[in-house]
This record gives C-alpha cells, sequence and structure tokens, in this order.
C-alpha cells in the first residue's frame, strides 16, 4: 500500500519549545505534549484501526483484508530497524509519562495552540491511561541501494489522524524516519505518493524529497503472484 500522506504544513507560526519545559516554566494557552516512540505489540489495535482509516483516505479500503491477528502475526518478529518497524506518535494535553525505551529514544516536543484540539476518537485511541492517545504512525523498513552500496529505509505507511492533520505531525514522523537513517548511517529514505494527492507531493518536495516521476511501481499479488507457486 502507498504511503498515506499528510496535508500540507500550517502556515509559519511563532516557534514553539521543545521538549518537557522547566519546572518553573507554565506553558502558556493551549500545549499540547507529542512523543514519537517504538510501537508494541500492546499498540496493534490502534494500528489496525489507523490502517483502516488510511485505506478509506487513500480511496482502497477494497483491498483492505488485514486483521489484528494478521498484523499481530506478522510485525514484531525482528528487532527494531531490523525489519518491520512502527513509529507511534502519541499526543496528550499534559506531560506525557515517562517510558523505558532501550532500542529508541523517544522524541517529545511541545506545540502551543489557542485553542484546544478536539479528538472525537479519543476514547478508541487511548494509550497507557490518562490522557494520552495515539495520533499517528509511519512504518517502514530496510531496502538496499546498489549504486549507493549502502542500506536504507523504506516508508511502507505514513499515516496522521484527521484531527490532527495539518500541525507538523507528519512531518514530524517523517524526520524522525530521516534522523534514524542518519544515525544507522544509511544512503536513502523512500516512499511512494498517490499522484492525485497534490498537497502530498508538494508536502514531500518542501521537505527536500526529489519526486522520481520516471518511476512506476511494479506489482505481483493476488492470483498473478499465486501463479508463481510451481513456477520454479
Amino acid at each position: 500500500m502507498a504511503a498515506a500522506a499528510p496535508p500540507p504544513p500550517p502556515t509559519p507560526a511563532p516557534d514553539a519549545p521543545t521538549g518537557l519545559p522547566d519546572s518553573d516554566c507554565t506553558p502558556v494557552g493551549h500545549p499540547l505534549f507529542l512523543r514519537i516512540r517504538l510501537a508494541t505489540p500492546a499498540d496493534v489495535s490502534h494500528i489496525h484501526k489507523m490502517i483502516h482509516q488510511m485505506a478509506v483516505f487513500e480511496r482502497l479500503t477494497h483491498q483492505f483484508v488485514a486483521t489484528e491477528s494478521s498484523l499481530s502475526a506478522t510485525l514484531f518478529n525482528n528487532p527494531p530497524f531490523q525489519s518491520f518497524t512502527i513509529f507511534l506518535l502519541e499526543v496528550s494535553p499534559n506531560p506525557l509519562p515517562n517510558i523505558v525505551s532501550p532500542n529508541f529514544m523517544p522524541i517529545e516536543r511541545i506545540i502551543h495552540f489557542d485553542l484546544p484540539v478536539i479528538d472525537p476518537e479519543a476514547e478508541n485511541f487511548k494509550s497507557g491511561g490518562n490522557d494520552v492517545v495515539v495520533a499517528g504512525f509511519v512504518l517502514f523498513f530496510p531496502n538496499y541501494s546498489t549504486f549507493l552500496a549502502k542500506p536504507g529505509l523504506y516508508v511502507e505507511d505514513l499515516f496522521v489522524r484527521e484531527c490532527y492533520r495539518r500541525k507538523g505531525m507528519g512531518k514530524m514522523l517523517l524526520s524522525a524516519v530521516a534522523a534514524q537513517a542518519v544515525k544507522m548511517g544509511y544512503g536513502r529514505v523512500e516512499w511512494t505518493v498517490l499522484d492525485w494527492n497534490v498537497n502530498a507531493i508538494k508536502f514531500y518536495e518542501e521537505m527536500g524529497a526529489k519526486i522520481l516521476t520516471e518511476w512506476r511501481i511494479c506489482r505481483l499479488t493476488g492470483e498473478s503472484l499465486e501463479a508463481y507457486r510451481d513456477a520454479i
């Protein structure tokens, strides 16, 4: 499935502080605390719901057959970054509780808004109790460039739930993948975008991505793939 594309970033606003505030600093307005962390098997239910929402956004619900069971059976079977890896985006109106993650240091930010963000699905996406909810995810895995003689990361899915779009969160998720690729000494990060999603194309170009219009995706799946069962 092609990577789901977030809408264009918001208009420039005054810089917001990053990380957690100092103990003597009281956030003004309506702060939203954000964290990117590694997903775990306990997150499969939320991931499944977001994949379905992504299929609706991409107009591809007729191809959506994943279940929580099938996701549980195929994800999280290998150490992070060696195979399928998911970064989960969590948000809360209050400071996020500390978590221990030996394989990836969670990324935390604070965004200040004039008005609170209303999440009509908050109850369905609660994460770890309190006011923490899942707002989006990015799924990626290693690939390889023979031209560079280096591995890279391929982003299969990038998705931010509707009420959190146009707030820079898609960029935050994609930037986390790019930063991980640099940290690991990888040569590039790649993904696909639907040709009708002009907002996403503009967004990616503004991030510095090159849109490779001369390439086309080739895919064997379903009956066409099964035809090769006894081919060799």
